[in-house]
């Protein structure tokens, strides 16, 4: 079935939430199986160690970067008019929430992707601090925090009523964000071999990059059929967290692919885990380590919405279309990240669990 008679068929509102769930599947059981996360390679890269965390991200990030570029220059998809793209990006909200983001995600034990990710395996902190991340980015979004929100954002935009578009900016010729995203996937690669890091898991971290490409993918041919503008977006949790949960307490709410997008991970993930026999409730340790989830949590939910994405929208998402502010944020996320490592004596846990 073509997406024209699919959406001739359901709507282009449900297409849309089912293309972001077919996404958040994918992603879901591959960053399962490959235990992804921005944090866990951020404490093992600031405690001097190039292992396994840091080799699964490195081949994740590259894998999307080279999926996107290819896809672009064969005239697959064409990401120039994607939201992130066709409006002014913050380089001050980059910088803030960046750093905000990257301390929070020390703190919580896991980046957001990643808390939605164990969340859907029973580990009840994750869910604890999801849901007061997708509070917290609502606020930020449209409630209280929202107004101190603008005014960081606001303090230094870019130019042109657009993002940066950095290829294009640095003048580097067509074909150059694929020959870099191969390049990464080669260092990956080597830090792979080196550490010793079976084929599966490689295979598994090589499909969270894919979903984004993927995400990127069906959007642009949703926009090209359909009758009403069509957001050309991918992954991303920051935003999607908190339409979802106000998709669920609001019934005037319609669907879109973030709708699709965040129940999709919690399938994909619930499944993969399920069939690995990995199933398991936990719980907090201790009164710190939950008032450190809390605050985490609080401050990705705020630092995510100001920098325009998560470790995912902004770290893969983003990056993977050379989005100028969405590179200062993932850089803003890993310094953030460290310092709160070297800031809690690295006594932080180096695996995201």
């Amino acid at each position: 079935m073509d997406i024209v008679t699919l959406v001739d068929q359901i709507g282009e509102a449900p297409t849309a939430a089912l293309f972001g769930l077919l996404t958040g599947i994918t992603f879901g059981v591959a960053a399962q199986r490959s235990r992804f996360c921005l944090r866990a390679a951020t404490v093992e890269f600031a405690r001097g160690m190039m292992q396994d965390k840091v080799a699964v991200w490195l081949l994740t990030f590259s894998t999307a970067v080279v999926w996107v570029q290819a896809a672009q220059m064969f005239g697959l998809i064409d990401t120039t008019e994607a939201r992130m793209m066709a409006v002014p990006g913050s380089w001050s909200g980059a910088i803030i929430g960046g750093l905000l983001f990257g301390a929070g995600m020390v703190l919580a034990r896991g980046c957001s992707g990643r808390l939605l990710v164990l969340a859907a395996t029973g580990n009840l902190r994750s869910v604890v601090s999801g849901l007061i991340f997708a509070v917290v980015a609502q606020m930020s979004l449209t409630g209280w925090l929202a107004p101190i929100r603008d005014q960081l954002a606001a303090m230094w935009i870019t130019s042109g009523g657009r993002n940066m578009d950095l290829l294009t900016t640095l003048r580097l010729p067509e074909g150059s964000g694929l020959v870099f995203g191969l390049a990464t996937a080669l260092l990956a690669l080597e830090l792979s071999r080196r550490n010793q890091i079976g084929w599966g898991r490689l295979l598994f971290a090589s499909g969270v990059g894919f979903a984004v490409a993927m995400g990127w993918a069906l959007t642009y041919a949703l926009s090209l059929v359909a009758f009403d503008p069509v957001q050309i977006e991918s992954a991303t949790f920051t935003g999607p967290s908190a339409n979802t949960l106000m998709f669920f307490l609001d019934r005037s709410s319609i669907l879109e692919f973030d709708i699709g997008l965040v129940p999709g991970v919690v399938i994909g993930s619930f499944g993969a885990a399920f069939f690995a026999k990995e199933l398991k409730f936990q719980g907090f340790e201790g009164p710190t380590p939950m008032r450190n989830a809390m605050i985490g949590a609080a401050l990705m939910g705020f630092g995510g919405m100001l920098a325009g994405g998560c470790a995912i929208g902004a770290g893969v998402t983003g990056g993977s279309i050379f989005a100028g502010t969405a590179w200062l944020a993932l850089f803003c996320m890993w310094i953030g990240g460290m310092t709160m490592d070297l800031v809690m004596g690295g006594r932080g846990q180096p695996a995201a669990i």
